[in-house]
């Protein structure tokens, strides 16, 4: 860099440095000030030498986290402070006790739970990503800030990805919607949840978001003008009332179009609900404030017919986020379903800022307090320490929006659990020594099975003997996070002991063989069974599945070097395709499915959960038993492995396929007309070479719903079959289950 280049960027960073003053939410003292300049200034000199991918000073980013901190989430100056000096302990040379000298113990803390933990072993069975979140959870009871900041850093880190190659983008974005996205929307910031889930589908399906936004681009003049109609039709009666307000339309996220349209299973065009009016209204004393709301409800309703199913009371039991406002869902103008949001003033800063808005409002104690019980919630799973750091992501999405039943005891007691908690859950949550010695359970006098789902008022009897002990089952009757992973811990404990067992059973049957127990051998028969590790091994070796014929079949294997190199070489000769399937334009020449690369020919299953076929976008996932297993990247799996196991993710493509033959179920609905299903069936036959494997029709009140599983070569095949379908008189939607 030259010294003029030097010096615009220096230039830059002391107008950002200015910019983060000017725009904090908060009023700084000069005390404030003075201390958010030392922050800076040592920032500045820990990141000098640093750069970003993109080129830029790193400094940018603890300023941009900062600015963040202070103006969207509307934090206090020792927040700033730690957001500044975010990443000053990991990157630097700087210590954590350089950091409590010069800013005391409370920015220490903060800033040790956002120091990432960089030096774990590379072939440890868990994500970088999910043991880092462990860690930032285990400091939150000392600190919510820390939370907060960590989801600024991670905004600022999706808002400047572009320099990134694409498949660190989509680990990333994965991680953002699993983790980040959810922790902002429990603590309450809308706003941010709604960027980061907007940046994450951005990076995760781009042509998706793409197609998204250009649409609501297009659509964008009609929408405010509908705005401005409605608008129009009710302020007169608003201003008679002398109220202050104002009325804004806001476009519900991509994200959330995107999620309604995969749930309900429509197009873009057919989503009702797009966007949201507000009305933000002034009020001049605290307690006037609920009835302003009702008034205004009064005359919007006046005007448009109310949903009375979609009202939503947010002012008389505000969420647990503090959000509060009156949501109902009015017919408006040309007979459109129109969501509308009244809120106060007050209450507006409260769902844009989230908990630092309450700061404004409340004073000392009272300001943290509504996050207490959430914090209490979470100790539980933190807890036990042997808990894999993936599993307590998963516990933490089990928790996040967890709604409560309550059931007592048979002196009794009453207990809070979430909602589908079973019998199991409730032993758990009296004892971890009563769970784990559980054979039976009463609900209301009557005898259940443990995974009978508990509801509110239920009087719950545990039945327990020494005798007993989890097993594997468990887990499918377990809901509860403490449940879970103490059912884990102590199936963990029994493999162990029945592994220490069965490496001792190996070593004599191994003997018998003539094969010496050592690294080699262990590593060949690990290989041999398709295992992951020499625990797998010595367990199954154990519990009898690896026996002493499957043990003799790899002596013999193992010594006939021959047999091994011919088996390899072994292929299965393709059969000859029909001529039209083997035409360019419907194969596109899909093959075979090739990983990595190199393009490697390597073992794969198909997942079962979004059953792929050739053409699908795909990835390959490396499984500890089942080798690899092949998932659309559309899978409803994706985003949570991704995120939790990027280590054993494959990339895939398919290439050539057409000489397999797949099953896909097609699901289509419409109006019931003579000839229809012999017409359906007839297509599928006769002009597709498509084999029908099962097919149903139900019809009521003259429309109908259909589905049929067809065998297909390839995707090319099957978009064909679906557009054809689509042209019969009478279908209105054909989709792929």
């Amino acid at each position: 860099m030259t010294e003029i280049d030097i010096e615009k960027e220096n230039a830059a960073i002391a107008k950002q440095y200015k910019e983060l003053l000017r725009i904090s939410y908060q009023i700084l003292s000069d005390e404030d000030k003075k201390i958010i300049r030392k922050a800076f200034d040592i920032a500045v000199d820990a990141h000098k030498e640093q750069r970003r991918k993109s080129g830029e000073a790193y400094i940018f980013h603890p300023i941009a986290v900062a600015k963040i901190v202070a103006s969207e989430i509307g934090l206090d100056a020792t927040s700033i402070v730690a957001a500044l000096l975010h990443d000053v302990v990991e990157d630097t040379e700087y210590t954590l006790e350089d950091i409590e000298r010069m800013f005391g113990v409370t920015v220490a803390k903060i800033v040790d739970g956002l120091t990432k933990i960089s030096h774990l072993k590379k072939d440890k069975d868990v994500s970088m990503q999910a043991e880092n979140f462990r860690k930032m959870l285990l400091t939150i009871n000392d600190d919510v800030r820390v939370i907060i900041i960590k989801i600024a850093d991670r905004l600022h880190n999706m808002q400047t990805m572009g320099s990134m190659p694409a498949h660190k983008q989509v680990k990333i974005a994965s991680e953002t919607l699993y983790i980040y996205a959810p922790l902002a929307h429990r603590i309450g910031l809308y706003n941010i949840k709604t960027e980061l889930e907007d940046l994450g589908l951005k990076y995760t399906e781009p042509e998706v978001f793409n197609d998204i936004q250009n649409k609501i681009e297009e659509s964008k003049e009609e929408q405010q003008e509908y705005i401005d109609n409605f608008a129009s039709i009710i302020k007169n009666s608003l201003d008679k009332e002398e109220l202050k307000y104002d009325i804004k339309g806001r476009f519900k996220s991509i994200f959330s179009i995107r999620r309604k349209m995969v749930k309900q299973a429509v197009t873009f065009d057919e989503v009702y609900d797009k966007f949201a009016i507000r009305i933000i209204y002034e009020t001049e004393t605290p307690d006037n404030e609920k009835f302003l709301a009702w008034k205004i409800y009064s005359i919007v309703t006046d005007h448009f017919r109310p949903n009375p199913v979609r009202l939503r009371d947010w002012i008389s039991s505000p969420k647990s986020t503090g959000y509060e406002a009156l949501h109902i869902t009015v017919m408006g103008p040309k007979g459109r379903w129109v969501e509308v949001q009244i809120r106060s003033h007050r209450m507006h800063e409260i769902a844009e800022k989230g908990y630092a808005a309450h700061f404004k409002y409340k004073q000392g104690e009272q300001k943290e307090q509504g996050l207490e019980p959430w914090l209490n919630k979470l100790q539980e799973a933190l807890e036990n320490q042997e808990t894999n750091a993936v599993d307590f992501v998963e516990q933490f999405k089990l928790n996040l929006y967890a709604k409560e039943i309550f059931v007592f005891t048979p002196t009794g007691d009453l207990r809070s659990l979430p909602k589908g908690a079973t019998p199991l859950d409730f032993a758990f949550s009296i004892h971890t020594q009563v769970g784990y010695h559980t054979r039976g359970a009463k609900v209301n006098g009557k005898l259940v099975p443990l995974s009978h789902e508990l509801k509110s008022g239920d009087q719950v009897e545990i039945i327990t003997s020494d005798k007993s002990k989890p097993n594997a089952n468990w887990l499918d009757y377990a809901t509860t996070s403490r449940a879970r992973s103490r059912i884990k811990s102590s199936l963990r404990e029994e493999k162990k002991s029945i592994a220490e067992d069965g490496k001792e059973i190996l070593r004599r049957k191994l003997k018998q063989l003539k094969i010496a127990l050592d690294e080699k051998s262990i590593n060949e028969l690990v290989s041999h069974f398709k295992l992951k590790t020499s625990l797998d091994l010595f367990y199954r070796i154990g519990i009898g599945t690896i026996d002493n014929q499957k043990l003799k079949e790899y002596a013999s294997q193992r010594s006939n070097s021959i047999f091994k190199f011919f088996k390899n070489k072994i292929r299965r000769s393709p059969n000859i395709p029909n001529e039209e399937i083997n035409q360019p334009e419907v194969s596109n020449r899909y093959d075979l499915l090739v990983f990595g690369k190199e393009e490697e020919k390597l073992n794969y299953k198909l997942a079962n959960c979004c059953n792929p076929i050739p053409g699908d976008p795909v990835f390959g996932f490396v499984t500890v038993n089942e080798g690899i297993k092949v998932h659309k990247k559309d899978c409803p799996n994706a985003v949570s492995l991704q995120a939790n196991y990027a280590y054993r993710i494959m990339l895939a493509k398919w290439i050539d396929s057409s000489q397999e033959e797949f099953t896909a179920l097609l699901e289509f609905t419409g109006i019931d007309n003579m000839g229809l299903v012999n017409e359906v069936t007839k297509i599928i036959s006769n002009n597709m070479h498509v084999n029908i494997r099962n097919i149903s029709f139900e019809t009521n009140d003259g429309i109908f719903t259909g589905r049929i599983t067809v065998i297909v070569k390839n995707n090319s095949i099957l978009k064909r079959l679906i557009t054809n379908l689509k042209k019969i008189n009478g279908i209105e939607k054909v989709t792929r289950a």
